[in-house]
């Protein structure tokens, strides 16, 4: 497979109603990164996630996965590829236990029962679950449903973790749990996300959305310390680069 893990050329799609969503998305993320993509809401960051795995297709421009355009033809393999973690895990979660979750895709690629339960141990293992198998899934706290979102998505063995606001609905215990998780995976990762301290923490590269066009790709802290383009994109620059107001009081 080629380093250039995920390239978007020219990408943009409108919704039925007319609604633009992306003009003109263009970027190449390159196998082991870490990148965040950030905007304000409605500035097209979780249209764009779809298009990584073809929930969604290009009205105009393409997605290319590896070394192959993402196609009707090719969809298949990409899916294999790419791992998508909504950002409800509600959305992902359906089946009667834990394990069945985990166990859903791994069985839908036709593996052998005992592969299968390698990988689903495996993955739950991984996120600090493995004690929550045999439990329905609609009994499990917010940051529980996460975890094993997650550990649906890394049974499948994807090359590419693409995660939606990751962090939405977790206490800061949870939060801080999801962080160390992701330290560990060694897998390209692609978070949308409005927790701007979150990427701090997990993204040295960052890509900035506005009204359906990349305004920004960079390094993280670069961008994150113009206040001036963070203003006009609608963002806040994270708390830990804020300056202390009782400290700037007293000072």
């Amino acid at each position: 497979m080629s380093h250039h893990i995920v390239e978007v050329a020219d990408l943009c799609y409108a919704y039925p109603d007319g609604t633009a969503a992306l003009n003109g998305v263009n970027f190449c993320i390159h196998h082991g990164e870490s990148v965040a993509i950030v905007g304000a809401n409605g500035a097209g960051k979780s249209t764009l996630l779809l298009h990584l795995n073809g929930y969604l297709t290009p009205m105009q421009g393409r997605v290319r996965i590896g070394d192959y355009p993402l196609t009707k033809e090719t969809l298949q393999d990409a899916r294999r590829s790419v791992g998508m973690v909504f950002q409800d895990p509600d959305d992902q979660l359906f089946m009667p236990t834990v394990y069945d979750d985990v166990a859903f895709g791994p069985l839908n690629l036709g593996l052998p029962l005992d592969e299968v339960d390698l990988r689903v141990e495996a993955a739950l293992s991984q996120v600090g679950a493995l004690h929550l198998k045999d439990r329905p899934p609609y009994h499990l706290s917010g940051g529980e449903k996460r975890a094993v979102a997650i550990a649906s998505v890394l049974s499948m063995s994807p090359d590419i973790l693409v995660m939606d606001e990751p962090t939405t609905g977790l206490d800061p215990r949870g939060r801080r749990m999801l962080i160390e998780q992701l330290h560990s995976f060694q897998h390209t990762k692609i978070i949308a996300t409005h927790d701007l301290d979150l990427v701090l923490d997990l993204c040295e590269r960052t890509i900035v959305i506005r009204e359906g066009r990349v305004t920004a790709d960079g390094p993280t802290l670069d961008i994150f310390r113009d206040e001036a383009f963070l203003a006009e994109s609608h963002l806040e620059k994270p708390l830990r680069l804020q300056a202390c107001p009782i400290c700037s009081r007293k000072g």
